[in-house]
């Protein structure tokens, strides 16, 4: 049901949302077409250049908690606005960077800004739709726009990057910053600040130290194997920071950043689980299957960023599919089932050869994966916020968007130097085919591990998308309009 107010507005809420979630995923993939050129543009390493997906993917994921808390405590109305600052000057750093230095540190801001953005945003769009099929519509809405945000991005970004260039990339955040500012400008925060809780900052330090330095850890790998003592030393520290952090929040006199308690709820947990693992295997598949394009098919940025319309507009259908059969299928059967038909698809794209084509080897797993991950997104958002007690919805969403984030730059990190390694350091066509090959079929091993987990631990719960119980299925109240 809608909130009856004179000061809320649902549809611009859900609109300006919508908006939100597309710029924050859309800034995560946009770049990918483009790191050819940014290479060469700016001087870029091959290990340095995955740096500029990292260093968003890591203060967005590693600040997210902390955005989410302090949306609960400052206003999420308020989060929103300093996030879009914060993002828009960033966008315009990274377009007039000239050094790698200043586009690594231009995504690292934006990161911020797109931590306080995300949680606040589903968080207000979580209180202006509590239950009810406007919940499951909403819901159905931003997961669309979400998953839009990512697959479009690479064909944006590949349009950008040959036909303006690869400074466009960054650009193109602006307008829709301004369009949202105007937005925001005209709704009101359902819920009021809580000027007496005090977030933890040291908490949110750490988080991001610890998973900066683990996935930096990680990253190099391809120079210093795993028994290295680099490699070792690396990442005891990050062990050291992650354990700190976990000491921090049972500690602190101030509001933890993240109660650990929130983790034993199991529709919290599992739906986090699996989210880390869809993180991993999506960012790394985009990352794989646009450098195959273009490095072993040898098209353009603008040619191979048309050929992720498929994946994008069958994400698109499945989520807005997702809806229809969110009345009927439990949440965990829609999550177990996305999940399998997006491992397929993977595994398909795990089939590339040198002399592949679009038709044979991108075209029919676009479709099975991209339908297959949109009918995950709205069981996961509403699994991962139901039953959260109100005064933590800022920081069960900001889990949830960080669980992906963190899923991803772990991912990307771990499996590109699977590839790599698979290469042997070579540059030929064979050789790269063949370590996105192992890469992509290593994303759908993550998605045959995620489905391990629903089944594990998430319960069998009514078919209802409504968010009210503890897994999706509503309890309480179903608000204005319940399911057929």
């Amino acid at each position: 049901m809608f909130l009856k107010s004179t000061r809320v507005r649902p549809g611009l809420i859900l609109a300006a949302v919508a908006v939100v979630q597309f710029m924050v995923s859309l800034d995560f993939s946009i770049v990918n077409v483009g790191l050819p050129r940014i290479a060469a543009g700016l001087g870029f390493g091959a290990v340095g250049l995955a740096w500029v997906i990292h260093a968003y993917a890591l203060t967005f994921g590693g600040l997210l908690l902390l955005g989410g808390k302090a949306s609960d405590r400052y206003g999420r109305r308020r989060m929103l606005l300093l996030g879009l600052t914060l993002f828009g000057i960033a966008s315009l750093a990274g377009g007039f960077a000239q050094q790698p230095g200043q586009l690594i540190a231009a995504r690292a801001v934006q990161g911020i800004g797109a931590a306080a953005l995300a949680p606040s945003a589903l968080a207000l769009l979580t209180a202006t739709f509590p239950d009810g099929r406007e919940r499951v519509r909403a819901f159905g809405i931003w997961s669309a726009t979400n998953a839009a945000g990512g697959a479009f991005g690479v064909l944006i970004g590949g349009l950008l990057t040959q036909y303006v260039s690869w400074r466009g990339v960054m650009f193109v955040n602006v307008p829709m910053v301004v369009i949202v500012v105007l937005m925001v400008a005209r709704i009101h925060d359902l819920r009021p600040p809580r000027p007496d809780s005090r977030p933890d900052v040291l908490g949110g330090l750490l988080a991001t130290a610890g998973m900066t330095t683990l996935v930096f850890g990680v990253m190099r790998t391809d120079q210093h194997p795993w028994t290295s003592a680099t490699t070792l030393l690396t990442l005891a520290v990050a062990v050291a920071l992650l354990a700190a952090f976990v000491y921090v929040e049972n500690t602190t006199r101030r509001e933890p950043l993240l109660r650990l308690g929130l983790l034993a709820n199991r529709s919290v947990s599992g739906a986090n689980s699996f989210n880390l693992l869809v993180g991993a295997a999506m960012a790394s598949s985009f990352y794989f299957l646009s450098l195959y394009l273009q490095d072993v098919l040898r098209h353009g940025p603008a040619a191979s960023g048309l050929m992720f319309l498929p994946f994008a507009l069958a994400v698109v259908a499945g989520s807005f599919v997702a809806i229809k059969l969110g009345y009927r299928f439990a949440t965990r059967d829609l999550l177990v089932g996305g999940a399998l038909l997006t491992a397929a698809g993977f595994g398909w794209f795990g089939l590339v050869s040198p002399d592949g084509s679009f038709l044979v080897n991108v075209l029919g797993p676009s479709i099975l994966a991209g339908t297959g991950f949109g009918l995950c997104l709205a069981p996961l958002v509403s699994t991962a916020t139901g039953g959260v007690a109100p005064a933590e919805a800022g920081t069960a969403s900001g889990l949830l968007n960080s669980s992906r984030q963190i899923g991803a730059s772990l991912g990307l990190a771990a499996l590109g130097t699977v590839a790599h390694d698979r290469t042997g350091g070579l540059r030929t066509v064979d050789a790269l085919n063949d370590g996105y090959a192992v890469g992509l079929r290593l994303c759908a091993v993550l998605l045959v591990c995620g489905v391990v987990i629903v089944l594990a631990v998430l319960r069998r719960t009514p078919p209802r998308l409504s968010g009210g119980g503890p897994a999706g299925g509503s309890r309480g109240r179903r608000g204005g309009g319940g399911p057929p």
